[in-house]
């Protein structure tokens, strides 16, 4: 999954196909007569500033694909590979369907840009995301204390990946921030949630390995 999601997918071929829609994405804009997307340019901030902003701001987007990714049944289709896992580890992390990066990052390209971010802030900010992401996948309890209200954590997102939730979507959608849960009424934190049984019904019937679980969201018909 890393060598795949993380290599081959996201930095060699994704980052060239990408490269190839912006650049078509430019000359629709332009043949439209829109010069520019900008609505605020944080390139005239500080840098911390400017991390600090694309950080909350995209973390914010990812929050409501997230709920998109449950809520949709197609998506869904695609996001059940992340939710086949049963055992919580940081290499939780890193199994996911390449679809996802597609939808997450198409869906993050405009409001982004009518921020300005750059490519270098975006690496800076996609790392510390990606970190917290293992954290938040690890087998590991650190204190967070009142800090659980703005960031997320492994006894929280342990929920998001229990078999049984309250809510038919799920719950926990936060990313890097919890704060987008508590203020949309999407926690679900009753306890520590250690040795809950994780993955989704049937999970036991869906199919264990890398390339199979690839070819399994394109074969299952959403519902």
């Amino acid at each position: 999954y890393m060598f795949f999601n993380f290599f081959l997918f996201s930095l060699i071929g994704y980052n060239s196909v990408s490269n190839v829609a912006v650049e078509a994405f430019a000359d629709l804009r332009q043949s439209l007569g829109i010069e520019s997307l900008l609505v605020l340019d944080v390139a005239t901030l500080p840098v911390v500033a400017q991390l600090a902003i694309m950080f909350v701001g995209r973390d914010f987007i990812q929050y409501w694909v997230h709920r998109l990714l449950h809520r949709v049944p197609r998506l869904w289709a695609f996001h059940k590979v992340h939710h086949s896992v049963t055992q919580m580890g940081f290499a939780a992390h890193l199994r996911y369907h390449w679809m996802e990066t597609i939808v997450y990052r198409v869906i993050e390209y405009i409001p982004l840009a009518m921020i300005g971010f750059g490519i270098q802030e975006f690496f800076v900010v996609h790392m510390i995301a990606l970190t917290i992401g293992h954290i938040n996948h690890a087998n590991f309890r650190p204190p967070i204390g009142p800090l659980r209200y703005i960031f997320n954590s492994p006894q929280m997102h342990i929920w998001h990946h229990a078999k049984e939730l309250p809510a038919r979507y799920g719950a926990n959608y936060g990313l890097s921030l919890s704060v987008w849960d508590w203020i949309f009424g999407t926690v679900h934190w009753p306890h520590s949630g250690r040795d809950i049984p994780l993955g989704f019904a049937h999970v036991d019937e869906y199919p264990e390995h890398f390339l199979p679980q690839m070819v399994a969201p394109f074969r299952e018909e959403p519902g």
